[in-house]
């Protein structure tokens, strides 16, 4: 084992979760995780990690346990209920939340955890599941500057883009913008999509020089093909962006931030969910534009 390998167990291995135990593995790093459903945790221990049937086993011996859930009520769950992370894991494991929830449940896992003596980091990612399986994640990380520069090797096997951005909540804080920013970029493309279909333009070559321009962007380069194919495999849940809509409406609330145009896409989010497109990629905002222009969306 490498000076900077690492006893990581990983909690939630779920689209996202499952590629970045893995890349954690091939980084050199010995990997326990532990998952609801076992046939993830048996993914993982295909690709060289280790399983575990509850968290007390995958966090026993752990320096590094990284969280990565839903949502906030699956956070609290698996880190402060009863047989969770912290009546478990040693004090000094340092526990990395990599889920996108409130800032407010960061702060108070990260009190929570100091009470038992253990260090916290929030660091959410941005980049979708094909960011997780190339590890090219964005990772904003709030929290100590200590703990982050420990958590150096860890974060290097997951993404390219690693910034700590404040103290403990700030990485959900500057989360939530990412999350707005993309949809309101999502809306965009649809809204782009369905004009340029309703004037006659081929599309395939309209996103191409689109792409080049300043109207280019991560949104449209990912996201292009599923919008040609109407191929909406959920990369990322309309019903997650949806839950990521409300933290940063209520984030912006609290901080008096007027939100106008996310405001809009949020309800635009909502009633694409409304619709029984919760499951589909967020991709599939799409097919509210279609909708909307009197289309029966493909």
């Amino acid at each position: 084992m490498s000076a900077t390998s690492r006893k990581i167990a990983f909690i939630g291995l779920g689209i996202m979760g499952g590629p970045m135990a893995a890349n954690l593995v091939r980084a050199g790093h010995t990997v326990t995780g532990h998952n609801r459903s076992r046939a993830a945790t048996d993914t993982l221990v295909a690709a060289g990690g280790r399983g575990a049937d509850s968290i007390a086993e995958a966090v026993s011996d752990a320096e590094v346990v990284i969280t990565m859930v839903p949502a906030d009520q699956q956070v609290k769950e698996v880190v402060l209920g009863e047989g969770g992370v912290l009546e478990h894991a040693a004090p000094g494991t340092l526990l990395i939340d990599m889920s996108s929830i409130t800032p407010q449940t960061s702060l108070e896992v990260a009190a929570a955890a100091r009470d038992k003596g253990l260090r916290t980091l929030d660091a959410p990612v941005s980049g979708g599941e094909a960011g997780a399986i190339e590890g090219v994640l964005s990772i904003m990380v709030g929290g100590d500057p200590d703990d982050f520069a420990d958590a150096g090797p860890v974060f290097e096997a997951l993404g390219t883009t690693i910034v700590h951005v404040g103290p403990h909540g700030a990485g959900q804080t500057v989360k939530a913008a990412n999350q707005l920013m993309v949809a309101i970029h999502l809306q965009a493309l649809a809204e782009a999509v369905v004009f340029l279909e309703n004037a006659g333009v081929d599309l395939e070559a309209a996103l191409e020089v689109l792409g080049g321009g300043l109207a280019g962007s991560t949104v449209l380069a990912r996201k292009r093909g599923a919008v040609l194919s109407r191929d909406f495999k959920p990369g990322f849940r309309i019903d997650l962006h949806h839950k990521d809509m409300g933290i940063v409406t209520d984030a912006a609330r609290a901080v008096s931030a007027p939100l106008p145009v996310g405001a809009v896409v949020a309800q635009l989010v909502a009633s694409a969910r409304a619709c029984g497109d919760g499951g589909l990629d967020h991709s599939a905002l799409l097919r509210g534009v279609e909708r909307l222009a009197g289309r029966d969306p493909r």
